[in-house]
């Protein structure tokens, strides 16, 4: 539904990109007492969100100390409160499981990849435990038992269902006061020291600041008294589901580059391929079948039947993630989390909204300061 601008005679923030990512800050943001519009160029939620499969996986996604690895592991710590906080003030019940997650090793080589692998994230604050082929019979009984040498476990991996929480955001954010504009993609954005000017649709509209979330379309936007953005590609994944009996899958499963895990709806869903193909949404069945047959491996029932959905989503790729203001205290960026997106989401926000805060504070301040 769409709402008016606010008014421009208070502090008032446009965040372009309306998926996981663009809705946390626009939600932290409402939060903090600011005046918040949303642009999306699609629906809400529709892209990369849409497509993820939720996995909140520092175990799975980082291999030893790095910045991005605290910046991990804050935001996971974060999760319970976020989805907590959200199915509170929106109502809606968010799937989300403490599950863990298992590695599967099935030669030496393998498992000497998940020894060195564990001793590096042990270094970075990831905790993990090596499980032994019995235990993994006893509390796995469907994982492919032949072969098997061992496994290591993840406690603290989860999963969410992305859906949920987008749509949880959205309506959080609407009864924030938040203005949510659909089909209305920023193209251009003009700073000056007073205010940014915004071209969205067919209008033009200035705010006190913008945040660039649009995932891997946010280098689209053309700036004017600002360098360039930094380059954002898309890069494309496969993914299939299942519908499968409850617990068929009580954790993450990963085995080399594939990952398994099951939504409270029964969905098992298999992933994902990593391709550099441009923003192509055509399918590829060579591709999902692959998929399947990597899932059959591991799990040998999904030998006897065959998947029920197939889609893509586009994860943005840059050459760092982007948390910070951009050449101006009225320009912030906030993209390219790659495979991230839904894990960072809490903490991406909570940096943003401060980042924010802190310098609109200093503006005030400065303003209301005598001249001498």
């Amino acid at each position: 539904m769409t709402q008016p601008v606010p008014p421009q005679s208070e502090p008032s923030i446009a965040v372009a990109g309306g998926g996981i990512i663009g809705l946390s800050i626009a939600w932290q943001l409402a939060r903090a007492g600011f005046r918040v519009a949303l642009f999306e160029k699609n629906q809400i939620g529709c892209e990369a969100s849409w497509a993820g499969a939720g996995m909140l996986s520092p175990g799975g996604e980082m291999e030893g100390p790095s910045a991005l690895t605290a910046l991990a592991l804050e935001s996971r710590a974060l999760y319970r409160e976020f989805v907590r906080d959200l199915e509170q003030i929106s109502g809606l019940v968010i799937d989300y499981q403490e599950c863990g997650a298992l590695d599967l090793a099935y030669s030496a080589e393998e498992l000497d990849a998940l020894k060195a692998r564990a001793a590096e994230q042990d270094r970075a604050g990831i905790v993990s435990k090596p499980i032994s082929p019995a235990d993994i019979r006893a509390f796995w009984p469907r994982v492919r038992a032949p072969g098997l040498i061992a496994g290591r476990f993840y406690p603290n991996d989860a999963i969410v269902n992305p859906r949920d929480l987008t749509s949880a955001l959205a309506l959080a954010c609407r009864k924030l006061g938040v203005c949510i504009f659909e089909q209305r993609q920023v193209t251009r954005a003009a700073l000056t020291s007073h205010a940014v000017d915004l071209a969205a649709g067919a209008q033009t509209l200035s705010f006190d600041a913008l945040v660039i979330a649009a995932g891997a379309w946010s280098d689209g936007i053309a700036l004017q008294g600002a360098p360039a953005l930094p380059a954002c590609e898309p890069v494309r994944g496969h993914l299939i589901g299942y519908q499968q009996p409850a617990q068929t899958c009580t954790t993450i499963l990963r085995h080399r580059h594939l990952y398994l895990l099951q939504r409270a709806n029964g969905l098992l869903i298999v992933g994902a391929s990593v391709e550099h193909a441009g923003f192509d949404r055509n399918l590829r069945p060579d591709i999902a079948a692959d998929l399947a047959l990597r899932a059959a491996f591991v799990l040998p029932h999904l030998a006897d039947t065959a998947p029920t959905e197939t889609w893509l989503g586009f994860r943005p790729a840059s050459d760092a993630l982007h948390l910070n203001p951009w050449h101006s205290d009225r320009l912030y960026l906030a993209y390219g989390h790659y495979r991230n997106g839904i894990l960072l989401a809490p903490v991406t926000a909570r940096r943003i909204a401060a980042q924010i805060t802190s310098n609109s504070e200093t503006r005030s301040r400065a303003c209301a300061a005598p001249l001498e």
